[in-house]
């Protein structure tokens, strides 16, 4: 285990969750049809504890570009790993909703809608506008990364020099943080507010064999990639501004 593979792993899994629930709740005939909000809501809430169960150890469990980039702004992460740590969470959200699709594909085959095909992979405005979307991920991902700063204190090394970063917090609290920002912030994106999630599975759609998928929206798919780094820089700003 190293840094890099613990950040796949443990981005796979939150994605693994997150692609599967959408999947259970969206798609027909499956033991979770229609289970509505409350239930995506938890299994990603969850999924982010599982992976960073896993990650927290050995990488600090970023599993977010968004929350690669707010550590490196407040000075408590190199800048030289970010392309690997990155790079890491891309593959492992590729891996993770690949999953997800290879379990729920005969339900995948059921469906006939292409959004509904869609949705289980990536992000969708509820309303599709541009300025409201990217509003609604810059504020979802600047209380996302702020709180992670408060509740962390930003600290990735213990007194020996282990990478202990978000995981020294448990991973409990995160998981929570991202509950309730899918409950009350969710509503009109479907809250990415971690560019990995939303690109990473996005590709996965456009390259697998789905039946009659449609569209793999690469015109909407800027939003959930700017929006969550400019609210990210933004929570960094001011947590440097504020102080700890």
């Amino acid at each position: 285990m190293n840094p890099f593979i613990a950040e796949f792993i443990g981005t796979a899994i939150l994605l693994l969750m997150g692609t599967g629930v959408v999947a259970n709740v969206l798609l027909p005939g499956t033991k979770g049809h229609a289970g509505g909000l409350m239930a995506i809501t938890t299994a990603w809430a969850l999924g982010v504890f599982c992976g960073v169960v896993v990650a927290g150890p050995y990488s600090g469990a970023h599993l977010n570009p968004a929350v690669t980039v707010g550590l490196g702004i407040v000075g408590k992460f190199e800048w030289a790993l970010a392309p690997g740590y990155i790079l890491s969470q891309i593959l492992g959200a590729m891996t993770g909703s690949f999953l997800a699709w290879l379990m729920y594909r005969d339900h995948f085959d059921l469906e006939k809608d292409p959004l509904l095909k869609r949705a289980p992979f990536c992000t969708d405005p509820a309303i599709r506008n541009f300025n409201t979307s990217l509003t609604s991920e810059i504020i979802g991902t600047f209380v996302l990364i702020l709180v992670i700063l408060y509740i962390a204190g930003a600290k990735l090394e213990d007194p020996t020099g282990t990478p202990i970063g978000l995981g020294s917090i448990g991973a409990l609290p995160v998981a929570l943080l991202v509950w309730v920002i899918g409950l009350s912030l969710g509503g009109t994106t479907g809250y990415a507010i971690n560019p990995a999630r939303d690109l990473g599975p996005r590709i996965m759609h456009q390259i697998l064999p789905i039946t009659g998928k449609g569209s793999s929206d690469w015109g909407y798919s800027w939003v959930p990639i700017v929006g969550p780094i400019i609210g990210s820089a933004l929570a960094a700003g001011l947590y440097l501004v504020v102080g700890a």
